[in-house]
């Protein structure tokens, strides 16, 4: 097992949350690029890492770890950081929201990322699926706005939770890779809570950093456009 933190990564990819953590906690860690161009996220040695074959993983003294929130979580915990602790009374609450951003907002995005891995590779019935997921986003993201108003703790401007790092993260991907065609269906501006939560964001000394490393470009969540990362592909 590594003594240092190792990010597995591909440029502007769910890793791209767990870099931010990791940026705002001060943490010392390593990267290692997983070029998705050469399809590495297949490769006999990061499947050994990570089975599922997705990004990011992110090796540590007590072994690797996958799946986004459950690597979030353990940065939290172990650095005492970032979430409501043990004991505290807006736990459980911060917790089902963070699950529900990995679990549902980032899974059907996920799934109108890549609608062949879930129906196939017929045209109609991606489109199909589309329009499906495509109400569920927009409640989605009615919901997560209101419960930001609503529910003390999910977010703060001055000390930062997982979710100021992680929802920024699937607006930009929500804008650049979901509201592509002919009628774009998405505007970050009709959800108050979140558009404010995106422009915190880009003022943060982590997204700074993140810029750099990934080529986000100079406003990554309120009008992002495409990465041009210095290594590696986005896509």
């Amino acid at each position: 097992m590594t003594k240092v933190l190792r990010l597995h990564y591909a440029p502007d990819n769910a890793s791209l949350i767990v870099r931010l953590a990791l940026e705002e906690l001060g943490l010392p860690y390593e990267c290692q690029l997983v070029d998705r161009r050469k399809a590495a996220q297949k490769s006999a040695a990061y499947l050994q890492l990570n089975p599922n074959g997705t990004i990011p993983v992110l090796e540590t003294p007590d072994g690797p770890l996958f799946e986004t929130a459950a690597i979030l979580l353990w940065l939290a915990d172990q650095n005492a950081a970032l979430a409501p602790q043990p004991g505290s009374a807006q736990r459980g609450v911060f917790l089902t929201w963070l699950f529900w951003c990995s679990n549902t907002l980032h899974a059907d995005l996920r799934q109108y990322f890549y609608p062949e891995k879930i129906i196939g590779p017929e045209e109609t019935h991606q489109d199909q699926l589309r329009r499906v997921l495509q109400s569920r986003l927009h409640q989605h993201l009615g919901m997560i706005d209101t419960a930001l108003v609503r529910t003390p703790g999910l977010t703060d401007e001055a000390d930062p939770t997982l979710l100021d790092l992680y929802l920024p993260c699937l607006l930009r991907w929500t804008k650049l890779y979901a509201n592509r065609g002919p009628k774009p269906w998405f505007d970050l501006t009709s959800y108050p809570a979140l558009h404010a939560l995106c422009h915190r964001a880009e003022g943060r000394a982590s997204t700074k950093a993140a810029q750099t490393a990934e080529g986000l470009g100079p406003t990554p969540f309120t009008a992002p456009t495409f990465a041009t990362p210095p290594e590696g592909s986005a896509t």
